[in-house]
């Protein structure tokens, strides 16, 4: 069965080169290992879930 994408939502920070990240509170050795495996495994069970509350309308 295809799944048809209705709405797609992307919110995008670009900075320039040099340009300093003023809203990070976190620096240096505190800040977080983003695991991208985990990453991309939250995603996924997220769009599925959207899926399946559509798929139940």
């Amino acid at each position: 069965m295809p799944i048809e994408i209705k709405e797609l939502h992307i919110k995008v920070n670009v900075r320039g080169k040099g340009e300093e990240d003023n809203t990070s509170t976190i620096e240096g050795d505190e800040a977080p290992e983003i695991d991208r495996e985990e990453l991309i495994a939250e995603c996924v069970e997220q769009v599925l879930e959207i899926i399946k509350m559509k798929v139940e309308r």
